[in-house]
């Protein structure tokens, strides 16, 4: 079998073709589509929460659709070729489901992603998300949210966060761990859904705009 043919038969339930209907949930979620991590940024939106990730994408771009429709292949004549294809994320997790299946909420942010793969699966949770992890999770399911820090600007990062300060969190919790003063940025989560842990060092007030790493990956080396 050929790498791209593996690739695709490994990443099938995370991208796919749906109806066009919507479920009438009120309220409205942001889509963006990017190509090679976030570098390129094709489209920026807000669509209509209730619908599913591929209707949000449809809205905005033309797609092309192999498996049966259960596997995005192109989008506005990108298609995968070789390493590279096409992956999406629901509020920084990489998808563990069709986009068909997965169906937005108010405030969810779904990110297309035009990108080369060593493995399907790398990259399972990415930085420019921030801080939806932390206020909307995945699937609906947000987990409770813990700042650690001695800094007092950490209680306005807390708040926005709606994350309580402690010295320890418990183990199915996400976690923001401020402090230092040389600039620090890393993010780590195992699959989607899990619990997330953001080691931020600098200017936490950095982390009070919207999107402070807004298409990105990952920030530093």
């Amino acid at each position: 079998m050929r790498r791209a043919a593996l690739a695709a038969a490994l990443v099938v339930a995370l991208a796919g073709c749906g109806s066009s209907s919507s479920t009438g949930t009120a309220g409205h979620a942001t889509l963006w589509v990017t190509r090679d991590r976030g570098a390129q940024v094709l489209h920026s939106a807000s669509v209509p929460a209730g619908e599913s990730v591929l209707q949000a994408l449809d809205r905005v771009a033309k797609v092309k659709t192999r498996f049966g429709g259960r596997y995005v292949r192109g989008v506005d004549g990108v298609e995968e070729q070789g390493n590279r294809a096409w992956f999406y994320y629901v509020n920084g997790y990489l998808a563990d489901r069709s986009a068909a299946d997965y169906r937005l909420r108010p405030g969810d942010l779904a990110w297309w992603d035009y990108r080369a793969w060593r493995d399907p699966a790398q990259d399972p949770v990415v930085l420019g998300a921030f801080p939806q992890p932390f206020l909307s999770g995945y699937d609906g399911k947000r987990r409770p949210a813990v700042v650690m820090s001695t800094d007092p600007r950490a209680r306005a990062v807390a708040k926005r966060l709606r994350a309580r300060i402690a010295r320890r969190a418990p183990p199915d919790a996400n976690v923001l761990v401020l402090g230092g003063h040389a600039t620090t940025i890393a993010l780590r989560g195992a699959f989607a859904g899990s619990p997330v842990r953001l080691v931020f060092r600098g200017d936490p007030r950095l982390l009070l705009r919207k999107w402070p790493f807004r298409y990105r990956y990952e920030v530093g080396g």
